[in-house]
């Protein structure tokens, strides 16, 4: 009996053990290492083949100089990783055919302050320094835009746009103001764009040899990745709808020459209007539009995660280099761009939506069928928290993670 009872008890420190290690090896991050141990595809040129891309800086593309990634496309666009180029000799032949570029960057609320002077202060220190650069600043308050002491050859405009109450339109509307803002200014002065989101930090050259007609990012967590796995837009009555695809790239950062940029975004633009109309929105919002628009669209040119990389992922080892990073995000804070409330006082016939932030207040109406309230689909909130006031009724809720149509007015507003 007792050996019995010791063979139980080992077998059972055994299968805890087990748990454990399972449980500590399972961890989003040692997940993450396994998922860069799937391979790539590779490129599919015969060895020391190069790419018939019809100019002769990429002519130099040694795609050779990595055998574990991939550096070509299977329609022959190359994918830029470290060691495939000489950055000198891009440099040198960009100047020579007087390449400039304009850098368009949003900081709207709370993130300019967050993020928006280390964004310029490491990009004047990393992209694309041997060129004419102007950097164009979309923001809801001009006035609190930093000054920033800015080398030869660079500048920076300021652009004013509205505000939205949900920071998934911020995205969106972005593809708006980046058409109008080219077809006004950035035609007549830059012969590339890179549009970027402002929580990143340069912390290497992001230069010329990531200029291209038209420029798509691997996204950091995607490109080890089975297909099956790529967060594509399902929702068949959206526009971004995709069965299939070549990647996952990320919105982050997408460029080119101005011309096709000015269509990418017109394009996605009007996309995302047609869902609206249509009471759809993407999973990934301007995202989800994009990968549409550069699946139909195929770039000329693909980023490797070099060029936008997160330190939450961890070690991988063909990431020889990173040049810009994601900034650690503050969700929390950032995206709860309203404080809301549904109020009923004793003397009001309808309930009246209040939003407030920063002091401002707007208030809203709604109306009433049968019991149910009926709310402007402006508004779409989720995680409601109830609380009582002596006055009424209120319930109050952030702006928040992902998002449904709001259905919470309904509640003790009879």
């Amino acid at each position: 009996m007792r050996v019995l009872y010791k063979a139980k008890r080992v077998l059972t420190c055994a299968g805890c053990a087990s748990v454990l290690l399972f449980i500590a090896y399972f961890t989003p991050t040692s997940i993450r290492y396994l998922e860069g141990l799937i391979p790539m595809n590779r490129c599919h040129l015969a060895p020391g083949e190069k790419l018939k891309l019809g100019n002769s800086i990429d002519a130099s593309l040694d795609l050779w100089s990595r055998g574990d990634v991939q550096t070509c496309t299977d329609w022959g666009a190359p994918v830029i990783w470290d060691g495939m180029f000489d950055p000198d000799h891009y440099d040198q032949e960009h100047r020579r055919n007087h390449s400039s570029v304009s850098l368009t960057v949003f900081a709207v609320g709370r993130y300019l302050d967050a993020y928006l002077e280390a964004f310029l202060l490491s990009a004047e220190r990393h992209f694309m320094v041997a060129l004419p650069v102007t950097y164009y600043v979309f923001t809801d308050v001009p006035e609190r835009v930093p000054s920033i002491q800015l080398g030869p050859g660079r500048s920076l405009k300021v652009v004013r746009v509205q505000r939205h109450s949900r920071w998934q339109d911020i995205s969106m509307m972005r593809m708006r103001a980046i058409a109008d803002a080219i077809e006004s200014q950035i035609r007549l002065y830059s012969r590339y764009i890179f549009c970027f989101d402002v929580d990143q930090v340069f912390v290497g050259r992001f230069g010329s040899e990531a200029l291209g007609d038209s420029v798509a990012l691997l996204h950091a967590y995607y490109y080890h990745r089975p297909q099956s796995l790529y967060t594509y837009d399902r929702n068949p009555r959206s526009r971004a709808y995709m069965e299939t695809g070549d990647f996952y790239y990320h919105a982050a950062v997408f460029g080119g020459s101005w011309q096709n940029v000015k269509n990418m975004t017109e394009t996605c633009y009007q996309t995302i209007m047609e869902d609206k109309e249509n009471q759809v929105e993407a999973l990934w919002h301007d995202e989800s539009h994009l990968n549409k628009y550069l699946w139909l669209h195929k770039p000329s040119r693909v980023l490797s995660p070099e060029y936008c990389w997160s330190s939450n992922i961890g070690y991988r080892g063909d990431m020889h280099v990173t040049r810009l990073l994601w900034a650690k995000k503050k969700y929390d804070t950032l995206r709860i761009t309203e404080e809301v409330a549904c109020i009923r006082s004793p003397t009001a016939k309808e309930p009246l939506l209040q939003m407030h932030d920063g002091g401002t207040r707007s208030s809203f109406r709604f109306s009433k069928i049968g019991s149910a309230t009926v709310v402007p689909k402006v508004f779409t909130l989720t995680m409601c928290t109830h609380h009582w006031a002596v006055s009424g009724s209120i319930i109050s809720c952030g702006l928040n993670t992902f998002w449904q149509w709001a259905r919470w007015c309904q509640t003790d507003l009879s």
